[in-house]
């Protein structure tokens, strides 16, 4: 019942969207400014099916594909990309500490590093001309995508022995595996490295607006040890607390619209319930390489808009 009175809010806060933010968002659309909220939502929500399967955020296939195929300023579509990952991220945390697989005293040093350096990203966003934006925006993607193809991972990584860092800040943990209950111990290495690596990734999570659980997994499983259970969920938790950080800056610059965010978060959290349904009858990685087609035109749509090839 909670969940149809918060759909039923939100169908009437976008009905309310003055006239003036909709010609902001789409000053040279003929399509009336409520059929582009519904095409958004079905556009999400299929994306929302596929992104579980494949293993990927919402928010890294939201931004290059709605900026590049929608009519939408880039500024708010990555004001909502952010919070379509956010979206995500909160929704899993609380499951994610309960299981023990995000670890609080692993995630809140990476998180306030790339926290503050989200803003920083978010606010150079905003200085630089859209076109640069959008062509950095394409040229990001399609890296993106050569990391996701190429990069391995390690189920249970072998770390010798935790570096200073780590073992100052309390970097260690036992977490449970599901299917055998077996106790599994686990330690960390590289942090000064990890430190670096995941301020980086907070800008880019702020300047475009994407969820950063690409660069994320990777950071924490193969160049830190953690084990990939443990990095997919800690992932997910510093997810939420960079968001939220890049977040504000967009709220606070007006580049967040309802009628945009709404629908888009809404299209993507149902359909990801579909996908986690599918999860396990469809073949993940059939799923994975679709995705990176896709990920890959859409990159591609973006570096060539913002040259002025493909406008």
């Amino acid at each position: 019942m909670r969940r149809w009175l918060a759909l039923a809010a939100a169908v009437a806060l976008i009905a309310t969207v003055p006239d003036v933010w909709a010609a902001a968002a789409l000053p040279d659309s003929g399509m009336p400014w409520w059929g582009w909220p519904l095409s958004l939502f079905v556009v999400c929500f299929v994306l929302g099916i596929i992104a579980v399967p494949a293993g990927v955020g919402g928010g890294v296939l939201f931004v290059p594909i709605v900026g590049g195929f929608f009519p939408f300023h880039l500024d708010f579509v990555r004001g909502a990309g952010l919070l379509v990952a956010l979206a995500s991220a909160l929704s899993a945390g609380p499951a994610l500490l309960q299981s023990g697989l995000a670890n609080l005293r692993l995630a809140l040093p990476l998180a306030v590093v790339a926290s503050a350096s989200s803003i920083l990203g978010a606010m150079i966003g905003f200085a630089l001309p859209t076109s640069v934006v959008q062509v950095a925006l394409g040229g990001t993607i399609l890296a993106i995508v050569l990391l996701m193809a190429v990069a391995k991972k390690s189920e249970l990584p072998e770390v010798a022995a935790p570096d200073a860092i780590s073992t100052a800040l309390g970097m260690h943990g036992v977490f449970v595996e599901p299917t055998t209950g077996r106790q599994v111990p686990w330690q960390v290495h590289r942090t000064a490295t990890g430190l670096v690596v995941f301020f980086f990734i907070g800008i880019l999570a702020g300047m475009f607006g994407l969820g950063a659980g690409w660069a994320n997994l990777p950071a924490l499983n193969l160049l830190m040890g953690v084990p990939l259970k443990v990095s997919a969920g800690t992932s997910s938790f510093i997810l939420s607390l960079v968001d939220s950080s890049a977040a504000w800056v967009y709220l606070n610059k007006g580049a967040v619209l309802p009628m945009i965010a709404v629908p888009s978060v809404i299209g993507m959290m149902l359909g990801a319930k579909i996908g986690a349904r599918l999860l396990t009858v469809l073949p993940a990685a059939t799923v994975r390489k679709l995705v990176l087609g896709l990920l890959a035109f859409a990159g591609l749509r973006a570096l060539l808009k913002g040259l002025g090839v493909w406008p």
